[in-house]
């Protein structure tokens, strides 16, 4: 039996010594010193010999697993430094090699004047609102005092996705909501996208950018919302900007008009941008009709409002000079890196 044991010393030291990963040690280790392993069945077979060579063989085998365990520890030691130094090799870094260029972003034009236009509101103690984009036809035209019969709601203009549900053409669509679920006072802005069959040319696009604004108070009058979108033209455009009422139509306002203000490019005395007239049309504008406030549950013999809306597209197009639309959404680089 202690022939047996040398040769078991002997086969570990030659199999460890010709190891080079750490899963060969294992399986080394294993073999030999396991449950199942050589040295293991050796003394198992210890109850075969006399009382006198127990001693003796059980210390020789207790001196072949220490001589094991300990050239499996310097094995070990020496795999890693090398798997070490492997790895250093292979992860070196050439710190003189020039470095990626990482190429920041920046936001879209019309986000720059999104947040500009948000920022002059909530200025002005107005909230942002938000609905969804695919609404309720309700919403779209019943309860902005549009019946089935008007023209606003035309097959052709519009993206009907059933009877009752469309795109929203509108994002007055936000302002009846506010309504059913707020009480005067109500102060808010929709900004968000809106959709309508128009074919694309310079100033059309399916989809499109609105801002719409509302105002439910206690004796709010036509004063106020020429006082606010007085105010808005001022900061947006400059502090020489005037504006212009002009009588006009929308169902869902009583009195309505267009608002145009005087021309950035010349300052009203006349240009290509303006046509020579000095102004510039803006957005529409009146005061809540007495039947949305009926609609949406508001007394109209105890409050009133005013309701405003923009085409985000043109503000951004008129403000940073810019004569088609269509230039927003092509995701051109050479386009958005100007802005």
């Amino acid at each position: 039996m202690k022939q047996k044991l040398e040769q078991i010393q002997q086969s570990a030291e030659a199999a460890i010594g010709q190891a080079q990963s750490m899963e060969e040690l294992e399986q080394i280790r294993v073999r030999f010193l396991g449950k199942k392993g050589e040295l293991t069945s050796v003394l198992r077979g210890m109850g075969e010999l006399s009382a006198e060579e127990r001693p003796l063989v059980g210390k020789i085998a207790n001196e072949v697993r220490e001589a094991i365990e300990s050239l499996l520890e310097q094995a070990v030691n020496r795999v890693k430094a090398i798997e070490k130094n492997a790895r250093l090799m292979k992860e070196t870094i050439d710190v003189t090699m020039p470095g990626k260029e990482l190429e920041l972003g920046h936001k879209h034009p019309l986000t720059k004047v999104l947040d500009e236009i948000k920022g002059i509101f909530m200025g002005m103690g107005f909230k942002i609102a938000e609905g969804p984009e695919v609404d309720m036809v309700y919403y779209n035209f019943d309860a902005l005092n549009a019946p089935k019969t008007h023209p606003s709601r035309d097959l052709s203009d519009t993206f009907y996705i059933s009877d009752d549900i469309l795109l929203r053409t509108q994002t007055s669509t936000v302002q009846i909501r506010t309504m059913e679920k707020m009480k005067p006072p109500i102060r808010i802005i929709s900004p968000g996208r809106c959709f309508r069959r128009d074919t694309p040319d310079a100033t059309h696009s399916p989809m499109f950018h609105q801002i719409e604004g509302l105002v439910v108070d206690k004796n709010i009058t036509m004063a106020d919302l020429k006082g606010t979108l007085d105010v808005f033209a001022k900061q947006l455009f400059g502090v020489g900007t005037k504006t212009k009422f002009r009588p006009h139509y929308f169902p869902f306002t009583e009195p309505s008009a267009e608002v145009d203000v005087t021309c950035f490019k010349c300052q009203g005395s006349g240009c290509r941008v303006c046509k020579g007239s000095g102004w510039i049309e803006i957005l529409g504008a009146g005061m809540v009709h007495p039947n949305v406030l009926k609609i949406c549950g508001i007394d109209p013999e105890e409050y009133s409002g005013f309701a405003f809306g923009m085409g985000l597209d043109r503000i951004a197009m008129l403000s940073l000079g810019i004569d088609d639309i269509r230039l927003f959404f092509e995701n051109d680089m050479r386009f958005i890196n100007q802005f």
